[in-house]
């Protein structure tokens, strides 16, 4: 580094110093100013007589100053509500070191307001835009306002140009495409943390798992979809998993297309008949018990319903990074209430969804904002009795696919619903109230807490106070390391929330430029199709070469039967010729031309009917056409 370049990093060094110990100064200042706004308000609270008007009706700007001319007992006599730092668990200090370290140069997304007792406006809980492709966990116990969470978070960046995809488990996501509607209670609430509220539609796509509910059809293909996760969903242990990779491994090498589960069912029968057999043992390691086992498992998965999930054509999930024309991201809204039944068959499916991205997608680094932001809900079901290969591709996954873009925000209950190795990925953390009714939820309570870095709460005891759209969050600042743990009262949507009225969803779905591709399914030839014209084939060929064996049996039988009476024929010609040429020899030859007297010995024998009959036979055998 030459002289001048040193000195231009000191320069810089020292302005960013200078910046940074002004911020601190401001945000102690601010601090101070609201500790003694919040003294002010005691002490003439203290100090006013019984029934005087303590404060005012609504909220008012805290920054607002006092009108010293208004008339004594008025509003403005009375300061504004402002937070009182001294109720809350946090000094000055510490209020100054949450807003400094929240306090960002790049876009961001607005959480909400520090809770200190009260709100503190100055005191704005963000996450860098640039920083939600590190991950994130939306946890707490039902009710708490996770999903509310979720829904501003993805209205924030789908404004800021970035797309989103969110599974809709009981609709409740889909007033995200509708304009929210005030009132006095939201609109008090949202001014006391400083969210200048406004409603405001998102662009929204609504899809629908295998085409049940109302949205456009999302399939994969068996092939696609892969022996792992179907593993997962069919409940197969790790044995059969390894096993069901055979069996996609031998339709590869056969180019036998898994289209959809009647192709795999067709591969797997084929392998357990007696014709499939040898090319079973060629296998190694997959048993025919076992492959019938698959085959049992995938015979009532697949009566169950679940054969509409997979098949043609597959689903592109580059089509869920499309943005808006006026370059707002769109909103992808996954309907899965069809499936509540089959909790691993959703789960598992989000995870193909996420694979595919990261399959497909190019690197790109860290970029100034993500390709696309994954919430994946419910996300304890996905963890939930999976099997070491499993979770290992998900670690996998998860650690790789920040790097092509993407984000991942796991929703669920409690941090411990994810496996440790995942969880210590997750750059942002926004955790609402949890409970401690049992052992189990205290056991987890604390274990929540001893994840969390060192802060001025009592995390064990505020966890459990948070109010619902509250939560403890600490996020990953522009330099990757963690920001200060803030009590947060979070932004209200600014979409409805509540559902968007069903005749809406429909409209939208018919009007969708994706309808055309996925709406309707295609049953092209693949390995059910390919088998059944092989086994048609080789029982043409069976039917061929058993006719041919018949035909070769009756004609070698019609060739025994000819040489036994071509034989027997011969035999009895010799006979007569040798009984002939005895009786030639017994009369020397001679015949009788004389008149007839009477019959010697000789001419009795001669005349016999057995004599006649043999010189009869004799005839015949030599001219074939001997006549009476």
């Amino acid at each position: 580094m030459s002289a001048e370049e040193a000195a231009a990093e000191l320069a810089r060094l020292e302005a960013e110093a200078a910046a940074a110990e002004a911020e601190l100064k401001l945000a102690k200042a601010q601090a101070a100013l609201a500790a003694a706004r919040a003294a002010a308000v005691r002490a003439q609270t203290d100090a006013a007589p019984p029934g005087s008007p303590a404060e005012p009706d609504g909220p008012v700007d805290p920054a607002a100053p006092v009108d010293p001319a208004a008339p004594a007992n008025s509003v403005a006599d009375v300061p504004p509500p402002a937070p009182e730092l001294a109720a809350g668990p946090l000094d000055a200090d510490e209020v100054a070191r949450i807003v400094s370290g929240y306090t960002f140069q790049e876009a961001t997304l607005d959480l909400g307001a520090l809770v200190n007792g009260d709100p503190v406006r100055e005191a704005q809980i963000r996450i860098p835009l640039a920083m939600t492709n590190r991950h994130g966990l939306v946890a707490g116990a039902t009710g708490t306002g996770k999903t509310r969470t979720l829904q501003g978070l993805a209205e924030q960046l789908a404004a800021k140009g970035v797309p989103v995809f969110a599974a809709d488990i009981k609709g409740d996501l889909t007033g995200v495409a509708t304009a929210g509607e005030g009132n006095p209670k939201l609109l008090a609430r949202t001014e006391a943390i400083g969210q200048a509220w406004e409603p405001e539609a998102s662009d929204t796509e609504y899809f629908a798992l295998g085409g049940i509910g109302t949205g456009v059809p999302v399939r994969a293909t068996v092939t696609g979809f892969g022996p792992l996760l179907l593993s997962r969903v069919l409940g197969l242990n790790e044995t059969q998993e390894s096993s069901l990779g055979l069996v996609f491994h031998y339709a590869d090498a056969h180019g036998l297309p898994l289209v959809d589960l009647s192709d795999l069912r067709a591969v797997l029968t084929h392998l357990t008949s007696d014709a499939g057999k040898p090319e079973l043992k060629t296998l190694g390691g997959l048993s025919s018990a076992t492959a019938g086992v698959i085959l049992r498992e995938l015979i009532t998965f697949a009566d169950g319903g679940a054969d509409v999930f997979f098949g043609e054509p597959e689903f592109d999930v580059r089509d869920f990074l499309r943005t808006a024309p006026d370059g707002r991201g769109i909103i992808s809204l996954l309907e899965v209430p069809g499936i509540a039944d089959k909790p691993e068959l959703f789960s598992t499916f989000l995870m193909y969804l996420l694979a595919e991205l990261f399959e497909i997608l190019p690197e790109v680094g860290d970029a100034d904002k993500p390709k696309l932001v994954f919430f994946f809900d419910e996300a304890h079901l996905l963890f939930r009795d999976a099997s070491k290969a499993f979770t290992a591709a998900i670690v996998q996954t998860v650690r790789l696919i920040r790097s092509k873009g993407v984000g991942v925000f796991f929703v669920t209950q409690t941090p411990k619903d994810v496996p440790g190795d995942v969880l210590g990925q997750l750059g942002s953390r926004i955790q609402h109230a949890l409970r401690a009714f049992t052992p189990d939820d205290a056991k987890a309570l604390r274990a929540t807490v001893g994840t969390y870095p060192t802060s001025g709460y009592d995390l064990e005891r505020v966890l459990q106070e948070l109010g619902t759209g509250e939560a403890i969050v600490t996020v990953m600042n522009e330099k990757g390391a963690p920001t200060p743990v803030a009590w947060t009262r979070l932004r209200a949507p600014q979409g409805l929330m509540s559902p968007t009225p069903a005749a809406a969803v429909q409209a939208a779905v018919a009007a969708s430029p994706l309808l055309a591709t996925y709406g309707t399914p295609v049953d092209r030839e693949s390995a059910r199709e390919i088998l059944a014209a092989k086994m048609a084939a080789a029982d043409a060929e069976a039917d061929a070469a058993k006719a041919a064996a018949d035909k070769a049996k009756a004609d070698a039988e019609y060739a025994k039967q000819k040489a036994a009476a071509d034989k027997a024929q011969q035999k009895a010609e010799r006979d007569a010729q040798r009984e002939y040429e005895r009786i030639l020899r017994t009369t020397g030859g001679r015949t009788r031309t004389s008149r007839r007297a009477e019959s010697s010995p000789i001419e009795q024998i001669l005349g016999s009917k057995a004599t006649q009959s043999i010189i009869g036979s004799v005839i015949r055998g030599v001219f074939g056409n001997g006549r009476r």
